[in-house]
């Protein structure tokens, strides 16, 4: 015979508080990531948004940003690309310069 419902023995993981538990640790590891990667998150907003991404300003990715951020801003503005693709432009441009001024290559 099977035991019913009521006589069958629970496991301390069933129960409500190992689940809040287990809440608190995976709200504990996402603030954890997060604050990890606050620069990252604020710096990239700031870039998307058309922004001077953040750092000093003899950063040579923000004066890399900021040249080619000017450069496709004055595209938009003479019609030369739509807005959509600026924003493609500037994520590349983004890539170029972080590969840049990382050393792994030489803008001339």
């Amino acid at each position: 015979m099977a035991a019913s419902p009521d006589t069958r023995r629970k496991s301390m993981l069933d129960g409500a508080a190992a689940r809040a538990v287990a809440v608190l640790v995976a709200l504990a590891a996402a603030v954890a990531l997060a604050y990890l990667h606050r620069d990252d998150i604020r710096g990239s907003a700031a870039v998307a948004s058309g922004g001077a991404p953040a750092g000093k300003a003899d950063d040579p990715f923000s004066k890399c940003m900021t040249e080619h951020g000017a450069k496709i801003d004055q595209m938009v503005k003479d019609g030369v690309v739509q807005a959509a693709m600026a924003a493609t432009f500037k994520d590349r441009a983004e890539g170029l310069c972080r590969a840049s001024a990382s050393g792994s290559t030489k803008a001339k």
